[in-house]
């Protein structure tokens, strides 16, 4: 079976700047795939380029096996894409804007009309189908806006940060549609600056930095195997929060972070388990309380960001020469 996407050596400058260097990377179908950034790390270059709005300047990329340059037009009818900001038009309603789309898409106008009122009800929108988009909140247009990119039925959806300025509530009702969507056999590219929004929908995390992939990973082994274990600790008085801090600082030297008016501190560590043990020493031997004392892994935001710090580490280095 071919893969959902497939890129090699995938190259794209603007001028001076390189936006991608080299992108090789491969997808397969059935798997929702989460491609992460800082801005202006490509993110949104990449998802253009599979929408076939960019030409690569080297390398290609396929969609099913269809070059995006030399196949575009199939490749078109593959896809739907979903922008970092909607664009549907305000004067006409929600049904005049996907039944436009539909038949945009290649699909009669009776057929449009049919898929744009299956998805109007699918995205919550039913009962202001005739209502003009103007009228709509922020959420709603943004979900009409995704149901743009379904009207077409396309095997495959492109999500560009599709829940910028986006309220809880919306948020997560768009996640639950997404979910639906993979049900239904959708293949689903996001690209999103929450990670939290990772964690709900990605089964494979993609991270760009400066035009190249520098992990590749599921979120949770991703979580897992980049960074180190955080250490907090709360004590009931000041003079035992000192004393714990001493005693951290005597081999940690970066990552410590400490609020002296709640008597609390935290740190990174390779060790978290024995550095909990040396914290319950030290408060038996100095004759303070602990209040409060945990270990835990890293979070996916914490990782992502040890991962695209602004500054080379050599923990970075030694993670993007190991990912090559």
């Amino acid at each position: 079976m071919r893969p959902l996407l497939q890129a090699r050596g995938l190259v794209k400058h603007f001028g001076a700047t390189t936006a991608l260097e080299g992108i090789d990377l491969t997808a397969r179908s059935g798997e929702v795939l989460a491609v992460l950034g800082r801005n202006g790390a490509g993110k949104t270059t990449f998802i253009r380029l599979l929408a076939t709005l960019l030409r690569p300047d080297a390398g290609a990329v396929e969609v099913f096996g269809k070059d995006t340059v030399t196949e575009s037009l199939p490749v078109r009818r593959l896809i739907g894409l979903a922008g970092q900001n909607a664009t549907v038009e305000p004067l006409m309603t929600g049904a005049e804007n996907l039944v436009m789309i539909g038949v945009m898409y290649g699909l009669s106008h009776r057929d449009a009309r049919t898929a744009a009122y299956a998805v109007l009800d699918r995205l919550g929108l039913a009962d202001r189908v005739h209502d003009r988009v103007a009228s709509y909140s922020g959420g709603m247009r943004r979900r009409l806006d995704l149901g743009a990119s379904l009207v077409g039925r396309p095997r495959v959806l492109l999500l560009d940060e599709p829940t910028t300025g986006l309220d809880p509530a919306s948020r997560h009702a768009l996640w639950e549609l997404v979910h639906d969507l993979v049900a239904d056999g959708t293949d689903v590219i996001v690209t999103t600056q929450y990670l939290e929004e990772v964690d709900v929908l990605a089964d494979r995390v993609v991270i760009f930095d400066h035009g190249r992939i520098v992990a590749d990973d599921s979120p949770e082994h991703f979580k897992t195997s980049h960074g180190e274990d955080i250490v907090q600790v709360r004590t009931r008085d000041p003079e035992g929060l000192a004393v714990i801090e001493q005693t951290v600082t005597q081999t940690q030297r970066t990552g410590i972070d400490v609020d002296r008016l709640a008597c609390s501190m935290s740190w990174q560590s390779p060790t978290g388990g024995q550095d909990a043990a040396r914290c319950f020493t030290e408060a038996a031997a100095g004759d303070f309380t602990i209040e409060e004392i945990t270990v835990r892994r890293p979070s996916l935001e914490e990782a992502f960001l040890a991962l695209t710090e602004s500054e080379p580490s050599p923990a970075r280095a030694r993670s993007k020469e190991a990912l090559r």
